[in-house]
């Protein structure tokens, strides 16, 4: 073998065992890494994965990719593109916060409009039916189903008692959704019994 052709080899293989030193010095600093960003991820995932879902999925495609760069030992790539998707893993609590805090927000507006509108319903419905049901009233009351009115009121009473037990307990979500239910059921028992629920209570 010519002198330069073993110089050239051995300083190719000087080149290799170079590169594969700084590969072995890197694959500690890629799994930490890797690992602190799935458990940041980890930690913020019940929430992030409710209220910013696809922030959330964006991290994870990321975080895979950091994977399979670490798969393929290219610790080097692992190293330089953890950075910035470390920091968008510990920016999805603070986001996911926020964006709960508005959600929680919207419901309780939501709620106190409920709040302050279905109980009137109910009561103006009871009335109605109340004053329908008199005998002095009978020719309004013609064609009109009381005892059906009477049925579908005391279930929307009932859901009532179920959206204010929701709110008391904290649950909103479930308060608003309960709420609404009660809205839709009575108000098409109001219209059965020629009651407009926007107007001001008739007295009776």
């Amino acid at each position: 073998m010519q002198p330069s052709n073993r110089i050239g080899r051995l300083s190719m293989l000087s080149l290799m065992a170079i590169v594969l030193a700084a590969c072995s010095g890197q694959k500690e600093p890629a799994k930490k890494l890797i690992a602190e960003i799935q458990a940041t991820v980890t930690a913020a995932s019940a929430e992030a994965a409710k209220y910013i879902p696809d922030q959330l999925a964006n991290v994870q495609t990321q975080l895979d990719a950091l994977k399979t760069s670490s798969d393929k030992k290219d610790y080097a790539a692992v190293v330089s593109g953890a950075p910035p998707v470390l920091a968008a893993a510990r920016s999805l609590a603070t986001a996911a916060a926020e964006k709960k805090d508005d959600a929680l927000k919207a419901l309780n507006d939501k709620w106190t409009a409920l709040a302050g509108s279905v109980p009137g319903y109910l009561t103006a419905t009871q009335n109605r039916i109340d004053f329908l049901a008199k005998k002095a009233n009978k020719k309004a009351a013609a064609g009109i189903d009381l005892d059906g009115a009477k049925s579908a009121l005391g279930d929307a009473m009932s859901l009532w008692s179920k959206a204010q037990a929701a709110f008391a307990t904290g649950n909103l979500d479930e308060a608003v959704r309960t709420a609404q239910d009660v809205r839709s059921k009575i108000e098409p028992v109001a219209s059965g019994l020629k009651l407009n629920l926007a107007a001001p209570p008739a007295q009776s």
